[in-house]
């Protein structure tokens, strides 16, 4: 499977090479990409980098890991692009860091996603592995016994099946929460969020639900 990147930082560097690891090809796009030759150089033969609209064309798949702030312009620059392609958006609002309040977008009924999805009308929203930090995905991947549990919310069920296919194949465990909405589930502040939780913990008892 093709799948663009957009965004280069510490999620997206490290998905990127366990997707190319996995037998995907992968792009990563930044608006410098002259200065990904050492990631691209680690991903091997199926790795590439370009700007955003490259990554967004080329993939089959494509995930947004931005910061909350570069959302509004990259749907300006992409949602033509992302249109009918399944988007994986990791993305978490953060009062501290994020030039506009989050608290206007997680009090929307959807949240985060909800309100970043609305942006890219036509696109196959997911959003995925916003909870795990990324020296957990480093370490963890393909761990023996239970694997670290990825919640996964979208409205689209085929959509919902390949992003949970690409969680498998970077080696870890997809759990399908249910709509995007129910992505407000495992934001920043819930049971879920950076606990490294294995599959098995999150979904028996339905951990999530309980912080809504």
């Amino acid at each position: 499977m093709k799948i663009g990147i957009v965004g280069a930082g510490m999620i997206g560097s490290t998905l990127a090479k366990l997707w190319a690891d996995g037998g995907h090809d992968v792009r990563v796009a930044s608006r410098h990409p002259e200065r990904l030759r050492d990631l691209v150089e680690r991903l091997g033969p199926r790795g590439s980098a370009g700007p955003p609209v490259s990554a967004a064309a080329f993939g089959d798949v494509v995930m947004l890991t931005v910061p909350l702030k570069a959302i509004p312009e990259l749907a300006r620059e992409l949602s033509a692009a992302l249109a009918g392609k399944v988007v994986l958006d990791t993305g978490n609002a953060y009062e501290r860091r994020d030039a506009t309040s989050p608290a206007r977008h997680l009090s929307t009924p959807q949240g985060y996603a909800g309100w970043a999805a609305a942006m890219f009308p036509g696109s196959r929203w997911v959003k995925a592995f916003n909870t795990v930090y990324f020296k957990t995905l480093e370490t963890e991947a393909h761990r023996a016994g239970d694997g670290v549990g990825i919640p996964l919310a979208g409205d689209d069920p085929k959509a919902l099946e390949t992003a949970a296919q690409l969680v498998r194949d970077a080696g870890f465990d997809p759990i399908v929460v249910g709509p995007l909405a129910r992505g407000r589930e495992f934001e920043p502040n819930t049971p879920a969020y950076n606990t490294g939780m294995s599959g098995r913990e999150l979904e028996p008892d339905d951990r999530m639900a309980q912080a809504g």
